[in-house]
């Protein structure tokens, strides 16, 4: 028998990000559809990410949680980008919001592929990186959702 869903918890609205030492893809998902739709990229570079366009985000949407790629080899064991990924993390908890993981292998590949399919099918225009990086982390938010959803 299925199990009952848990009616206390309500709509989810969740931020995930695609980290990269250059650019951290974003989008944003909800939980009764568990989708997402791409928010664009924030910045990283020398200085670190741009708190202060996430800080933007977190303001508008207001998500109870956040979700972080976790780069993984194709083995399972965690990629080296790992540390990185670990102290963006641990920068996120300035928002006093629940931050998790999610394996990311192939989110950028995917959206690639989803980016390439609606360019042939008219629906899209010219492929950048930042449009990849932020469709890989709507990848990395719906791996999430629909984890959650199947509990």
């Amino acid at each position: 028998m299925p199990a009952t869903p848990d009616r206390r918890r309500g709509p989810e609205t969740i931020l995930a990000f695609d980290f990269g030492l250059r650019r951290i893809g974003v989008a944003v998902g909800q939980s009764v559809t568990s989708s997402a739709n791409p928010l664009g990229v924030v910045s990283n570079g020398e200085k670190g990410p741009d708190f202060d366009a996430i800080t933007k985000l977190v303001d508008e949407w207001q998500p109870s949680r956040l979700v972080v790629g976790m780069p993984l080899r194709d083995d399972g064991e965690p990629g080296e980008m790992k540390a990185h990924v670990e102290e963006f993390v641990r920068e996120l908890w300035r928002y006093k919001l629940a931050v998790d993981t999610v394996d990311e292998r192939y989110t950028s590949v995917e959206a690639e592929a989803a980016l390439k399919h609606a360019r042939a099918s008219g629906t899209r225009g010219r492929i950048t990186r930042e449009s990849i990086d932020s469709g890989a982390a709507v990848f990395i938010a719906e791996r999430f959702l629909k984890g959650r959803t199947n509990v």
